[in-house]
């Protein structure tokens, strides 16, 4: 019985996440650890964290595979998908409704307006997330040292276009190589072998449908970064090489990935349905982020066995500690764009001040005030 209340709990939780979490990957998680973390205490920060650095090495939207993690961990492999699902569904129907109007009346309903204030609020989100995170990470002055070189490294990483996934990994190996020097730490790697489950073949079957789907899959299989990636990929595929969309679509699919809520592949829906209706937008959600409930399925056992392993932990601590950093650098250069006013300023100020003063706050709540706020201020 026990085991049904969890699961009703899980799809509750992550339905309405869902339908409310905006700003993209690093904020959704944010969110989730408020709730998962700080308000229902599902488990401990430090495996939540654990959790992040998981996500960061393998394929597919990490809010996502978050959402199944958390699950997994409440109610093991069936709430892995129960949560999974949840998360996705809510974005699935808002994005099939704007796919129609798009469809049909070759436009978009107004509600830009809004996301000025949602936006500075999203990153106050962000803010608290990287203070409480980073208090966890920075296990000792070791481990810090791994993390202050990671966020100097950034830089140099956004210059050379070097990818999230490899920034991830050298930073894993060069903590791991840091603190066996610096703590004398033995132990085998087989405990990391997990993380080169990567790539999945690439075959496309000539039927359109069929190919629609397996077009996405592939593209869930090897996909690390954010929408702006899933439009490189996208490009080629289905602008340049089958022809089935104009630039133009694909550029206004990832618009509504980044402004609706959930997960930022939900553009996969929009996409699917200008190509085939509804069909093509069901294959299409399906075909993206099947891969990331398979990976997380399969790797999630693997978590406890990594801790076991002096090197192996090194190595995960260090994926932490510089996942915080590129948390951080996200915000950052979210803020450039963002924090254009005082408006914007104090929209973004006065969210972080009640998330720091009133712990037990939703999140929901910063977000709508952001908006509602953002759009009566916009008058001023």
């Amino acid at each position: 019985m026990s085991k049904i209340v969890n699961l009703k709990e899980l799809s509750l939780l992550f339905l309405r996440l869902g339908a409310t979490s905006f700003g993209g990957p690093v904020a959704h998680i944010a969110v989730m650890e408020k709730e998962v973390v700080h308000k229902k205490q599902w488990m401990t920060r430090e495996h939540f964290l654990d959790l992040i650095g998981m996500t960061n090495l393998i394929p597919g939207p990490n809010s996502t595979e978050m959402a199944m993690h958390c699950g997994y961990n409440r109610s093991g492999a069936l709430g892995l998908w129960v949560a999974g699902f949840c998360f996705i569904f809510p974005s699935f129907i808002i994005t099939g409704i704007f796919a129609w109007f798009y469809k049909h009346y070759g436009a978009l309903p107004g509600i830009a307006p809004f996301f000025y204030g949602v936006k500075p609020a999203v990153i106050a989100i962000i803010l608290d997330a990287v203070f409480k995170f980073g208090k966890k990470a920075w296990k000792n002055w070791k481990v810090g040292f791994v993390g202050i070189a990671m966020l100097f490294a950034i830089p140099a990483a956004i210059v050379f276009n070097i990818p999230n996934i490899v920034f991830i990994l050298i930073a894993g190996f060069f903590g791991m190589l840091v603190l066996s020097v610096l703590s004398n730490l033995k132990g085998s790697i087989k405990s990391i072998a997990p993380f080169t489950l990567l790539q999945v073949g690439n075959a496309l079957p000539s039927y359109s449908t069929a190919k629609l789907f397996f077009v996405f899959l592939k593209i869930g299989c090897v996909l690390f970064g954010s929408g702006y990636v899933l439009f490189a990929y996208l490009d080629v595929d289905l602008v340049q090489h089958l022809g089935w969309l104009t630039r133009k679509q694909l550029m206004d699919a990832i618009a509504v990935g980044q402004f609706t809520p959930g997960p930022v592949l939900s553009s996969a829906t929009f996409i699917g349905y200008q190509i085939s209706g509804i069909g093509g937008a069901l294959v299409s959600t399906i075909g993206i982020f099947l891969p990331s409930f398979i990976f997380v399925w399969i790797l999630t056992p693997f978590i406890p066995k990594i801790r076991k392993s002096p090197l192996a932990s090194a190595f995960l601590d260090s994926v932490n500690i510089a996942s915080i950093a590129l948390m951080l650098a996200v915000c950052v250069q979210m803020g450039t764009t963002t924090l254009i006013d005082w408006k914007t300023w104090a929209i973004g100020l006065a969210g972080l001040a009640c998330l720091l003063l009133f712990k037990k706050l939703n999140a929901f709540w910063i977000v709508a005030g952001g908006a509602v706020i953002g759009f009566v201020m916009q008058g001023i």
